[in-house]
């Protein structure tokens, strides 16, 4: 098993999903934000399409305050809710803003067939299930654009038009939040199964939550290249 410094959980997870997780991490639109060649149309339609997503997966984490058993817990997921609003978003309305796209538009756009099965799904992980079923639908867009931020920064091209987005996700605030976050699911998980996960019984139904999310993440690329 490879080592993450999002933590033990998450590392178990992508262990667990090897093929998806290789397909959305370096999947042709990363690849095209690292070299600069993806069609600005369809990054604007990837953004606009990710303001809309974003205000769904705010609405997800705020569920996990309410599905929280610590207060760490709830103090994490508000956390997260602060930076997707009032941090991840931002670059969303600043980039689109630069482009013609005001807020409005961007709060108005219709949602892609993607983004409504992607968005469902994990609030229906979260209203269904417990806390653990909603962190595992929730991780692979948050620790995933952590890995592909980290190493675009290492890797893309110098004039890449897609520097700002990379920064986004590779800098240190991000980084630190996704940390956090990590943390904080290794002691949910060890609070609720134990201190081998794997071993119970329900490691393999949220094993399929986080793969499930993570093939939902490589759709929401692929909507992302249509649009150009």
């Amino acid at each position: 098993m490879t080592a993450s410094p999002y933590g033990a959980t998450f590392a178990l997870w992508r262990t667990g999903c090897p093929d998806p997780w290789n397909a959305y991490t370096h999947h042709a639109f990363v690849q095209g934000l690292g070299d600069g060649t993806l069609p600005q149309a369809s990054f604007l339609h990837y953004l606009v399409q990710d303001y809309i997503f974003l205000v769904h997966f705010a609405r997800a984490w705020s569920l996990g305050v309410v599905k929280a058993e610590t207060l760490d817990e709830m103090r994490v997921c508000a956390g997260t809710v602060d930076a997707l609003v009032n941090h991840e978003m931002a670059l969303h309305v600043k980039t689109c803003a630069a482009a013609g796209i005001d807020e409005v538009t961007l709060f108005a756009a219709t949602e892609e067939f993607e983004n409504l099965a992607y968005t469902r799904y994990v609030m229906d992980a979260g209203l269904q299930g417990d806390f653990l079923d909603l962190m595992a639908a929730l991780a692979p867009c948050c620790f995933g654009y952590g890995e592909i931020g980290q190493r675009l920064a290492k890797s893309a091209a110098p004039d890449t038009p897609y520097g700002d987005w990379i920064e986004t996700y590779a800098d240190t605030a991000y980084q630190s939040v996704m940390v956090s976050v990590g943390q904080m699911m290794d002691a949910a998980v060890t609070r609720r199964l134990g201190p081998d996960p794997a071993e119970s019984a329900r490691w393999p139904h949220l094993q399929g939550r986080f793969a499930t999310a993570t093939r939902l993440e490589i759709a929401f690329w692929d909507m992302g290249l249509r649009g150009a």
